[in-house]
């Protein structure tokens, strides 16, 4: 069941515009939802690649130890084997320019003198074959002297051992610059959101809420596993692999082997889902070290367990209260947030940043106090996730709130609404509120529950309950987008971008974009696989950017290629250029009516059928870095997103199991390019995000991931499914975004797990603080709570 609330009109369009086919807002069919369905799609593992030795990884098998020595002699000996690489190998060929990472340069490809976490790459086996390389890195013996490890987030803050020697900050991000040197700590990076006196504000409040929550680390699962293909052409190095950001991979793989830019090629293909899993320094730097030191072909392919220990969810840690006047207003807001990076900090203090400046949640709260630490730990390293770190601190703000409005006597919906920041808002951050339609989303998801409706509430072993949550996020800001637009003379376009498409359809919409704009049908827009040699720079694949960032470099364009070819037509015409427009079917002439199609025009102009017309553009965005002092910002973001959440569900009072009765998702999402499409990222972050509320989660004994398997990590399966599903449109145009659109496929996974937590606490009354709720844990704070079973 799906809704569309339009909450304003769409920006003013010319009388050209006006006479598009209105392939924005059309429901035009996945481009690779048949090949998807028919198995026929090529993903980067089914790509031809040169003759390519295989590789496998010997890991560590300690949290925290110097490696005091490394004896390949038996992976030698096995037949096949070519070569094994250390570490200490690629630091004598590479110097410390091995060291790669988007915030520090504390990520070698493979382990350097000591390693940080069970599972660390250690030696590299090249094989001719992927079976021996596995088996002969399992031959591999490495001498440890084991370390003090560092475990979890108060033990790395209190300093029981450090992870790192010194912070040694990249050059990615010029505003870290200043923390080079730095020893003796684990936190590598910390924000702070000041805003008024929160500990007066508090102390005046009429009621308080305050809680020590806890989510997970979590993996991403997808479908497609990482795999990485180098080899050398000439004195070009090419890269076919699984990533989201082909742009930084060539960028640091540049830096590493100290290559210009022209002698890197990064090319992809589809992906097979990523979510986070498949950004920044994955399998690449081992990959290209391998391959151009040994001047070989290679192809790294990881095992699913492999994958586990590649990258996560950030656990969270956050210590919260929040505080509301006797009219219930909420008046303050304090959060200590610490993010548990693990032994690398990927891009851990971005996320620690952006999510600790909505830690005080969407509401019109003026006293503010967020302190969010970003902290290494001897576990894998966790990076971007969907949501970016923010569904972790919505969990904790969102359970307050809903505590607030209990202790209010108030209803959690109307409390949330009247708190809510609207359009024109200054949200604590500083930043103006735009296009975030919070009350919208919020009205949506209660009334497609029947939140007003009197909830029957069985007697017995079953007790029923609603809950409600609201999200928010700001988009990554600033980005760089570009978009080539290459117009063919029979009237066909070749769309060249390095956005990746991932599941979220951006080889779908973006030709939406360009047909809107030159009368085209969508289906005669081809977008090409992202290609360093081919496509332009794009910053990242990532946040729910595309569709407003590459978006806007699209329609950008476009309107480019739009005006080229007017100009082209008036010159061929005795009509000015003033009275041609384009149409459907071609430019069309305002004096005679006459349509003269694009492949005429093209053909008059170059005389010569095939011939192709090119025009560039670029979209970038711009922020106001944020006061060091203060955390805040005028222009932190360039939009927000805006989403929300409402569960009715069933606690099973003897087991603790949860039956997810509906779940209604709501999200803001500027104007829906491809309402199908919108709606399936609805729906699709939903479920996601009830997967982090009550199944997902690693687990670690003593440094050592012990359900790294999909035999052991449970994902709600289709058994799990809420009875009824609805995902609600919400439209707020966006001022800037190209025909008001922007980003959705982070939106509504942000509120679910807190939804989900309230609506156990309307059912059995008990505040669950921790993630996920499992039955047991369900199940055991009913009985601390003493609640009748």
């Amino acid at each position: 069941m799906t809704e569309l609330l339009d909450k304003g009109s769409a920006p003013a369009e010319s009388p050209a515009e006006a006479a598009m086919p209105f392939s924005v807002g059309r429901r035009e069919p996945r481009r690779d939802g048949e090949a998807k369905v028919r198995g026929t799609l090529s993903y980067v593992a089914d790509l031809p690649v040169p003759a390519a030795a295989a590789v496998g990884i010997t890991r560590s098998t300690r949290p925290h130890a110097r490696i005091v020595g490394i004896d390949a002699s038996a992976a030698l000996a096995v037949a096949g084997v070519e070569a094994v690489v250390t570490g200490a190998d690629l630091h004598a060929a590479l110097g410390d320019r091995m060291y790669t990472g988007p915030a520090f340069n504390d990520q070698p490809p493979l382990a350097v003198d000591k390693v940080r976490y069970v599972g660390e790459p250690v030696a590299a086996v090249v094989a001719l074959d992927v079976a021996t390389a596995r088996a002969a890195a399992d031959l591999v013996v490495v001498d440890y002297a084991e370390l003090e490890p560092v475990h979890d987030v108060q033990a790395a803050i209190d300093g029981v051992a450090y992870v790192h020697d010194e912070l040694r900050p990249s050059a990615v991000f010029g505003d870290l610059k200043h923390l080079a040197g730095i020893s003796g700590t684990n936190v590598n990076y910390e924000y702070n959101l000041v805003d008024g006196d929160v500990d007066k504000a508090m102390a005046g409040a009429a009621t308080t809420a305050q809680g020590d929550f806890w989510a997970p680390p979590t993996h991403h699962v997808p479908i497609e596993l990482p795999c990485t293909n180098a080899w050398i052409e000439g004195e070009t190095l090419v890269l076919l692999t699984t990533t989201q950001t082909p742009s930084y991979c060539r960028q640091a793989v540049a830096d590493m082997l100290d290559l210009p830019l022209n002698r890197v090629r990064v090319r992809t293909g589809p992906l097979g889902g990523s979510f986070g899993a498949k950004m920044y320094d994955r399998l690449e730097p081992l990959a290209a070290a391998l391959a151009w030191t040994l001047r070989r072909a290679v192809r790294i392919r990881a095992t699913r367990e492999e994958a586990f220990v590649l990258t996560s969810r950030h656990g969270v840690q956050v210590i919260s209260s929040m505080g509301a006047d006797a009219d219930g207003n909420i008046v303050a807001s304090r959060a200590d947030v610490r993010y548990e990076t693990g032994a690398f900090a990927d891009v851990g203090p971005r996320i620690t940043a952006k999510s600790g400046m909505v830690a005080a949640g969407p509401y019109r709260v003026h006293d503010v106090h967020v302190r969010s630490r970003c902290i290494y730990t001897n576990k894998p390293s966790a990076g971007p996730f969907r949501g970016f770190g923010v569904p972790q601190v919505t969990w904790s703000h969102e359970s307050l709130v809903d505590e607030l409005a209990r202790s209010h006597g108030e209803d959690p919906a109307a409390f949330r609404r009247r708190n809510l920041l609207r359009e024109g808002d200054i949200a604590p951050v500083g930043t103006p509120m735009h296009s975030a339609d919070f009350v919208g989303c919020l009205d949506a998801v209660t009334a497609a529950i029947g939140w007003d409706r009197p909830l029957e509430r069985p007697d017995g072993r079953y007790a029923r309950g609603r809950g409600v949550a609201v999200g928010v996020k700001a988009v990554l800001t600033p980005t760089i987008s570009n978009a080539v637009l290459q117009l063919n003379q029979d009237g066909s376009a070749t769309l060249l971008i390095s956005t990746v498409d991932m599941g979220q359809g951006s080889d779908t919409i973006m030709p939406q974009i360009v047909a809107e704009v030159l009368g085209l049908p969508a289906d005669a827009v081809r977008v090409v696989n992202a290609d360093t040699d081919v496509t332009p720079y794009d910053t990242i694949t990532a946040g729910s950017r595309s569709t407003y960032h590459t978006g806007n470099a699209v329609r950008l364009v476009a309107e480019k290629m739009r005006d080229r070819l007017l100009e082209l037509a008036a010159a061929q015409t005795s009509s000015g250029r003033n009275r041609l427009s384009l149409v459907p079917g071609g430019v069309q002439n305002g004096r005679t009516g006459e349509i003269t199609p694009i492949s005429d025009v093209l053909h008059r102009h170059f005389g010569a059928r095939g011939t192709t017309l090119t025009e560039q553009a670029n979209f970038g965005t711009a922020w106001e870095p944020y006061d060091k002092a203060t955390g805040r910002s005028e222009k932190v973001t360039e939009h927000w997103f805006a989403g929300a959440v409402a569960v009715q569900l069933l606690v099973d009072r003897a087991t603790g199991r949860l039956t997810i009765e509906h779940l209604a998702s709501a999200g803001d999402v500027g104007r829906a390019i491809n309402p199908t499409m919108v709606e399936q990222q609805l729906s699709g972050g939903a479920i996601m995000g009830l997967g982090h509320a009550v199944f997902d989660e690693m687990v670690f004994d003593q440094g050592q991931l012990v359900n790294g398997t999909l035999l052991d990590y449970q994902l709600p399966s289709v058994r799990d499914m809420p009875h009824e599903i609805t995902s609600v449109i919400v439209e707020s145009p966006h001022r800037t975004g190209p025909f008001g659109a922007k980003g959705v496929g982070e939106t509504t996974l942000i509120p679910v797990a807190p939804a989900v937590a309230n609506a156990v606490r309307d059912a059995v009354g008990v505040r669950i603080t921790r993630l996920p709720l499992t039955p047991e844990r369900v199940l055991d704070a009913m009985t601390e709570a003493g609640v009748d079973l």
